[in-house]
């Protein structure tokens, strides 16, 4: 299957991101677009989270619900968006169409790739190995990874975002990394007019 946009990974900042580029629908520069997310590879961080420091969440939000709870947000509000589960990216490559993606089930091509993992080692997608730096804002002694890149952008359609874009793992922080690929991606759907989509409430008559 070929894809405009295929997101890997399913934590807060790929979850967001595919979250703003379905609100995109009815967008005339966003019709028939296809995007994809690959919720299963290495665990989220959040699984072992707990919130009392987000705004718009309860105090004593569990990461774990985050997660599951993201997914059927994103099931129900933006349907159009395909979620695959249960494969790992084992290979990501240059392609005529873009980039192809590999996993251990099915291949994809995609327009453009957004990589949304955590920032842990291993990291054990080919292809993407010499993008791999030292991460600048974690602790030295963690010794954590991020792909080099100038404002997400590691090059012509791929993206990165969240903790492996060099963020610290802060929720907010990861979401809005998120959103910000989407709003880039959109920004070149739209001729380069620069995009955001927010849902407002309509006046009553």
């Amino acid at each position: 299957m070929n894809f405009d946009v295929l997101i890997i990974g399913g934590g807060v900042a790929g979850m967001q991101c595919a979250l703003l580029l379905g609100s995109a629908k009815n967008k005339m520069f966003a019709k028939n677009k296809t995007v994809g997310i690959i919720l299963h590879q290495r665990s989220s961080h959040l699984q072992n989270a707990l919130f009392n420091n987000v705004l718009g969440l309860p105090k004593g939000k569990f990461g774990s619900d985050i997660l599951s709870e993201g997914r059927q947000q994103l099931k129900n509000v933006y349907p159009h968006i395909f979620q695959i589960e249960n494969e790992k990216v084992c290979k990501v490559e240059d392609d005529k169409a873009g980039f192809k993606v590999t996993t251990n089930k099915k291949e994809y091509t995609a327009t453009n790739v957004v990589i949304a993992l955590n920032y842990s080692k291993p990291f054990e997608i080919e292809g993407l190995d010499e993008y791999i730096e030292p991460h600048k804002r974690a602790n030295p002694a963690k010794d954590r990874i991020q792909l080099r890149n100038n404002n997400h952008l590691i090059k012509k359609g791929l993206y990165t975002c969240g903790t492996i874009a060099g963020w610290r793992s802060q929720f907010a922080i990861a979401a809005g990394s998120g959103a910000s690929v989407a709003t880039d991606i959109l920004t070149d759907w739209n001729d380069g007019n620069h995009t955001k989509i927010h849902d407002k409430i309509k006046n009553p008559m």
